[in-house]
This record gives C-alpha cells, structure tokens and sequence, in this order.
C-alpha cells in the first residue's frame, strides 16, 4: 500500500514544503496544517498518520495529540526542535509512536514514517480478522476494541503491544521483546514505557487476562 493519507503540523513553511515534496515521492497524499488550530479542527479525519511539531503558534503539538487520541488510535510522529528528554517522554506518555529531534535530514522522517505506517496497516496482514479474548472482541484490521458492543479506546502503542502479545497467546514476552518489537530496534528509552502501556491496557481491559511473568515479561492467557 502506498497511497497513504499523512496530515502534517508544521508552521515553517519551507521545511513543510520540503517534507511534503519529499512523502509525495513516496506516492503518499500530503495535508498541511501550519498552525494548531486548523489542525485541531481535523482531528475526528482518519489520515492514516498525524506528524506533529511540538512548538506550534496557539495551540501547541501537545494539546492537538490529546484531541487526536480523543477520536482514534491513529499513529503520530513528534518532531521538536527541543532536543530534550522530556519532550521525547511526555509525546510517549500522552500516545505518540515515534520522536524525531531538529534538525533532520527529510529522507529520515520519511524512513519513520515508512516503518511505521507498514508496523500499523500492513504488518497484521497474516492476523486474522478478529479474535476473541476474555469477551473482548479485537479487530486488528481495523484496529477495534469492542466489549458487550461498546467500543474500547487504545492509544496506537497500546494497541501495538496487545496484538504483540495476542499474537503469541500463552508466550511470555520479555520487555526487551516488546521494545524491539513495538517500538523498534533503535529504541533506546527506557523498559519502563513497555511497563506504562501494560498498567494502561489493563486499566482499559479490566477482564483480560494480561500476567505478569516476574523475571520474564508478559503474557495473555485465555483462562
């Protein structure tokens, strides 16, 4: 697949145009937002991916991530000219998939995003349809939660690491597993994020049956 639908946050003009041109090469079909105001008012859209400058005129990169989650699981790149921890920490925790600092060569962006649309929409091709767990209904497809019918909203990483763990029913899976797995090889945060979306995901699925292997990891259970 590659006519994919990519909203871009971005208020300088001439890196917007160059990162446009640059995922046009790619056959992607490219929306510019310049401020974070025009860009709130798209986030009940369905691109297939949002990338969000941090340091926005009026509404910042933060708050339009948390109107986006509101809505759906669609995965989001944070760029910053911040070069600090807690930017790269705070996007994460609010449900961001990936962090890129200023300056950049474009071509890398594009390799980010490339990696992640196809973990997103292309990975869970040989999943099937959907499963049942615990009464839980998943549709990895169209990545949907439903329990008793009502719809149970996860951040895109949430999501990520579910399927992870559902794809190996009854395998623990040890952090390291899951980072390198949702999060990518080149992922040099902490364990501890792996620990967030867990505590997150039973919060949100109070009846699954998500252990912890004290020394190995995590895994679903079916009983």
């Amino acid at each position: 697949m590659s006519d994919y639908n990519v909203y871009l946050v971005e208020d300088e003009e001439n890196l917007s145009q160059v990162l446009k041109a640059y995922m046009e090469q790619e056959g992607w079909n490219v929306t510019v937002f310049d401020n974070g105001e025009e860009a709130a008012k798209n986030v009940e859209d369905t691109p297939h991916l949002w990338i969000l400058d941090i340091m926005l005129p009026g509404i910042d990169g933060y708050e339009v991530l948390r109107k986006i989650k509101q809505h759906s699981d669609t995965p989001v790149i944070f760029i910053s000219a911040r070069d600090q921890d807690l930017d790269r920490i705070v996007g994460l925790e609010l449900g961001s998939d990936d962090y890129l600092a200023k300056p950049f060569m474009p071509r890398e962006l594009v390799i980010r995003a490339k990696k992640l649309l196809i973990r997103v929409y292309e990975s869970g091709a040989m999943v099937p349809k959907k499963i049942e767990v615990t009464g839980y209904i998943i549709d990895p497809v169209t990545r949907k939660i439903t329990f008793d019918e009502e719809l149970i909203n996860l951040t895109s990483k949430e999501m990520d690491v579910l399927l992870y763990l559902i794809e190996n029913l009854g395998t623990s899976k040890a952090r390291e597993e899951i980072l390198a797995h949702v999060w990518g090889s080149d992922y040099f945060g902490s364990e501890r994020a792996v620990d967030d979306v867990i505590r997150r995901v039973r919060k949100k699925m109070p009846r699954l049956n998500l252990e912890t292997v004290y020394g190995n990891g995590y895994r679903i259970v079916t009983s």
